[in-house]
């Protein structure tokens, strides 16, 4: 028995309005002409969703090209001030909000600093206190762009942790090393009296953040499957393959590497992030004798390590500082070769503050060990390079979660919830209402 096909009208109109806007925005300017082909729509298609599009002010002319001996072709594109976007990096060292157009292009910035490193934890990370950061940090880029909350079309969220999604609070964060148990930031983040509840809140893994970024615009495009490393205070992963399109994160960070070994901040023994993320590799260094610089964030004391061990003058290198990152680096490429062999990527892509500023040098002996680990015919299919869009990706990436939400909507608005019914005895516009 034939299934039956329960798409109506409507649900084929936004679909032809989703095939445009993503169209225009990733290819983008382009003529109606060169829009039939490219999405699959039949002339007329493409006229009647142009027409609502251009009516509503999503979508903008955007200057002429010649055509082959008639009149000119107008160009189309996505109109960058028809909405705003917000993506929130909940980072290591500071909390990122960042304020974009349509077209993805930074409109404000707003930065709050987390205490620096050997601050004790809960301190540190203090739900209420992000929480807090992030409210405040939307409040001030909007203010700074002159925009009230009811223009802004979603906000994301890129946080360290598992993300569980509940009815009743929506996302809920458990991250262990943080000391999030159950954190329901959503909840905390829709406080009355911030923004408008049909404001969606996108929260996700920061590694899938960053992934989705590497892969809509970065060092990714283009393939097919990719592995996309966040290296920062610990480590984590987004895997991008055929069948998960927008990526899904895994706890890499916490693959045991050592049976007994060191404990991980989660409270487990032997885990990747206890050898290889950035405020495991400081203590290490600190243990074996080296001299981080008192009082400073993990990107100081980091920085202060690589200029040791990689002097800029061409001097004699620091052993100690040395030694420890040779070691972080065959741990790395031991953890990366896992990934080589579970899920056969065409790339891996290295981000994250840590991973960055580590840079070439280090990746090349990462890369080395982790080809040494792999098996031969996946390693010798994979290409393992740095990220391409610097430390801003995971706020960019943030951002892409209600972009793609938006258009999966054909580029319509979510309706404000109904005013909830004043209670009994409650007085309305129109006198009094009696119980």
């Amino acid at each position: 028995m034939a299934a039956h096909n329960s798409r109506t009208v409507r649900d084929l109109r936004r679909e032809n309005r989703t095939a445009v806007l993503r169209r225009l925005f990733f290819d983008g300017p382009m003529s109606r002409l060169s829009l039939a082909p490219a999405t699959g729509l039949s002339s007329g298609s493409i006229s009647n969703v142009v027409t609502e599009l251009l009516t509503e002010g999503l979508v903008e002319e955007a200057g002429s090209v010649d055509s082959d001996g008639g009149r000119p072709r107008t160009l189309l594109r996505i109109a960058p001030r028809s909405g705003h976007l917000i993506g929130v990096d909940v980072g290591e060292t500071r909390v990122r909000v960042e304020l974009f157009d349509l077209s993805l292009a930074e409109q404000g910035r707003a930065e709050r600093p987390l205490p620096t490193r050997g601050t004790a934890r809960p301190d540190r990370y203090d739900s209420e206190l992000i929480a807090g950061h992030i409210r405040d940090g939307i409040t001030e880029v909007l203010n700074t762009a002159r925009l009230t909350p009811g223009q802004i079309l979603g906000v994301g969220i890129g946080t360290p942790g598992i993300i569980e999604h509940s009815e009743e609070d929506g996302a809920v964060v458990h991250c262990t090393p943080i000391g999030w148990e159950a954190v329901p930031l959503e909840r905390m983040l829709r406080r009355p009296g911030h923004l408008p509840q049909q404001v969606p809140y996108f929260i996700e893994n920061g590694a899938k953040t960053l992934g989705q970024a590497e892969m809509w615009f970065g060092a990714g495009r283009g393939a097919r499957s990719a592995v996309v490393v966040l290296f920062g205070s610990g480590v984590g992963a987004c895997v991008v393959t055929d069948d998960v399109e927008h990526g899904r994160a895994v706890e890499w960070g916490h693959l045991t590497v050592r049976v007994r070994g060191r404990r991980c901040r989660c409270g487990a023994l032997g885990c990747l992030e206890a050898y290889a993320g950035a405020e495991a590799l400081l203590e290490r260094w600190q243990e074996a004798g080296g001299q981080p610089p008192p009082d400073t964030d993990e990107e100081t004391a980091l920085t202060a390590m690589l200029a040791g061990a990689y002097p800029a003058d061409g001097g004699a290198p620091d052993p100690v500082a040395a030694a420890v990152l040779d070691e972080t680096a065959e741990y790395l490429g031991a953890g990366l070769s896992d990934l080589i062999n579970l899920f056969q990527p065409e790339r891996i892509l290295v981000g994250g503050w840590a991973g960055l500023q580590l840079g070439s040098r280090f990746l090349e002996s990462v890369r080395r060990h982790a080809l040494s680990y792999a098996l031969p015919y996946p390693s010798g299919r994979v290409g393992i390079d740095l990220g391409a869009l610097g430390p801003d990706a995971v706020t960019v990436g943030a951002a892409t979660l209600p972009l793609a939400d938006f258009f999966a909507r054909g580029g319509r608005r979510l309706p404000a919830p109904p005013a909830p019914e004043p209670a009994p005895g409650w007085r309305t516009s129109l006198g009094t209402r009696l119980v």
